[in-house]
């Protein structure tokens, strides 16, 4: 591979940071290959997103409580597969997360309280995965309750990265990255021979990178209270809300997931900051083909039976 090079692409996708590499020995064509990544990124953005008002997502968020949407097999499919996580974490995760009233957290830096716990408590009663109602004959999804809205932030890029890869693959690459602003996928080896080399960011500083790894055929995703917090009273609360207090998750600054999968991995992060450590651990060593290394809010490292870091904090 002597004559082969990395070829990248950086842009903002679904409000994110994506970059895309192949390994090859022609720029043309390796652009031409990240391009067909890039517009499949675009079509699921235009699929998900619930920004545009005639989006499947939307489209069954605005029947909630009234009427089945008919949808699309791709997005029955993957609301299908998120409600097999939330069944899995035990409503950890839950893509109607999407029901909570904005008023409630706005994470703007403005906030200068918290909610009561009664508040925040009665504005997530519509956050529950048990009242989306599939039917595979006709493709529809029904949300029993008016003012119930799913929404795919927590498997979405996940999703996007994966079929980037699968139609990259598709396209002839043997050897590339889809990074979706930290939740990555990779495969083959590098133009030298060796292995993708990945940094696992220090949730102090996430400038700075605490441990790597070198992978292939994996995927990481990482759920992190530095990417977007507010600080009240000089205590630091992450975006990460717990769908079943409606209040903010403590105790955890970062989970770092390792899985084949890039919608599995992107998937698993936040229910197990919101499950905690041990909990968190306890279902992960009893899954296959997956890893987890978590730091808690005192800097201690702890990680799945399957995995040894040779660098600590």
């Amino acid at each position: 591979m002597a004559d082969h090079q990395t070829f990248k692409q950086a842009l903002k996708l679904m409000g994110n940071r994506f970059e895309l590499s192949v390994v090859g020995d022609n720029e043309k064509r390796a652009h031409e290959q990240i391009n067909a990544g890039v517009d499949e990124i675009r079509r699921i953005e235009k699929l998900l997103t619930t920004f545009s008002d005639d989006s499947e997502t939307n489209r069954v968020n605005d029947a909630a409580g009234i009427c089945p949407v008919e949808v699309s097999r791709e997005t029955f499919d993957l609301v299908k597969r998120s409600i097999s996580i939330s069944n899995l974490t035990q409503g950890a995760f839950d893509i109607t997360y999407g029901s909570i009233d904005k008023r409630l957290w706005n994470f703007d830096q403005q906030m200068t309280t918290l909610p009561d716990e009664q508040t925040a408590k009665k504005m997530v009663r519509l956050i529950n995965f048990r009242n989306i109602v599939l039917d595979d004959g006709p493709c529809t999804i029904f949300l029993k309750e008016q003012g119930m809205r799913i929404g795919f932030g927590g498997i979405g890029k996940g999703y996007a990265a994966e079929r980037a890869k699968q139609i990259m693959i598709a396209q002839g690459v043997t050897s590339g990255v889809v990074n979706a602003s930290g939740d990555l996928t990779a495969w083959g080896l590098q133009p030298d021979g060796r292995k993708w080399t990945i940094g696992v960011v220090n949730p102090d500083f996430s400038d700075q990178v605490f441990s790597y790894l070198d992978i292939s055929g994996l995927a990481v995703a990482t759920s992190g209270n530095y990417e977007k917090f507010i600080t009240i009273d000089g205590k630091k609360y992450s975006h990460t809300i717990n769908p079943r207090t409606g209040l903010p998750v403590t105790g955890i600054k970062s989970v770092t997931i390792i899985t084949s999968n890039a919608e599995l991995a992107d998937a698993m992060a936040t229910p197990v900051t919101i499950m905690g450590v041990y909990a968190g651990l306890d279902m992960v060593n009893q899954m296959k083909d997956i890893a987890a290394i978590i730091i808690d809010d005192n800097d201690y490292l702890y990680t799945s039976n399957n995995i040894r870091i040779s660098k600590p904090l």
